[in-house]
């Protein structure tokens, strides 16, 4: 039976400024690609003031929509919006190569590197050493690092901000999925095992109701190599991606999938916001 879902994804950002801004130069990660999991049947990027735009795939392979705006504006608006056919992913799994086999991996030097928000401390590696010394290989290692982050931190909406880093969510035992996967990529890059950060949407609702329009909800979740594929999973939820998640960017960590970024010249904003909306269309 096709378990698989197509969603409506509308993502609205905006800035009111206090006053006129002279000049802006942006750059959005809203879009996602046709990949494996997923069919993009439409996508786009519509700005107001109306602006040229330019996109390209970045070294991480996110899609990028650059703009800028060279006449005075007092506002701007930037509306991403996608129509998606979603299928679950494999069932995750415990069973795969040993440690050994990962270690003659070569290809994903980048993938291990400490980030400013996925760095450890000396406790956090001692533990990503003792969840690797407690497993036979790097699937077992990587779910229990999942379980044992969804356990011990409690997913608090408010309680961390865009710069928090793994060992304060870690400290403080509380963060939003953005800090629980950079947390959970910390730790299986201290276990030796290739780690990416990915943002995308979720649908809030595991049995979303066709028809229905609802508040959606910009996500992040992890992906691991385990010697022979990447294998995607949120720990947030602790659960395997299902049909409900869209995949928009990949990196090291936020600091290289943010949704919108940019510099502008010009008085402070005085008001802004983000709004996404998901209608599961079947």
């Amino acid at each position: 039976m096709n378990q698989g879902w197509r969603m409506r994804i509308t993502h609205r950002t905006w800035f009111q400024y206090d006053g006129k801004a002279a000049t802006s130069y942006n750059e959005a990660r809203m879009s996602p690609r046709s990949e494996g999991r997923q069919s993009v049947l439409d996508a786009r990027v519509e700005i107001q003031p109306a602006a040229w735009l330019y996109k390209y795939e970045d070294y991480w392979g996110s899609v990028v929509t650059a703009f800028d705006l060279q006449e005075a504006h007092e506002s701007l608006t930037v509306v991403a919006s996608a129509l998606v056919e979603t299928m679950p992913s494999a069932p995750v799994t415990p069973d795969g190569p040993s440690w050994n086999d990962l270690e003659n991996e070569d290809r994903w030097h980048e993938y291990l590197l400490p980030t400013p928000r996925t760095a450890l401390d000396e406790e956090l590696t001692a533990l990503a050493l003792e969840i690797k010394g407690a497993h036979d290989g790097p699937q077992a290692a990587a779910l229990a690092a999942c379980e044992l982050v969804q356990s011990e931190v409690e997913y608090q909406p408010g309680s961390t901000g865009v710069q928090t880093d793994a060992v304060h969510a870690w400290r403080q035992r509380s963060g939003v999925c953005q800090d629980i996967s950079h947390l959970v990529v910390g730790l299986l890059r201290g276990m030796g095992t290739p780690a990416k950060y990915v943002s995308g949407y979720m649908h809030p609702h595991p049995d979303g109701p066709v028809g229905e329009d609802v508040a959606g909800q910009s996500h992040a979740w992890v992906e691991w190599w385990s010697g022979t594929g990447w294998t995607g999973y949120d720990p947030t939820n602790g659960a395997p991606i299902q049909p409900r998640h869209v995949a928009v960017g990949r990196g090291r960590e936020y600091g290289d999938v943010p949704p919108l970024k940019g510099v502008y010249s010009g008085p402070p904003s005085a008001n802004q916001g983000v709004e996404v909306r998901i209608t599961r269309l079947r």
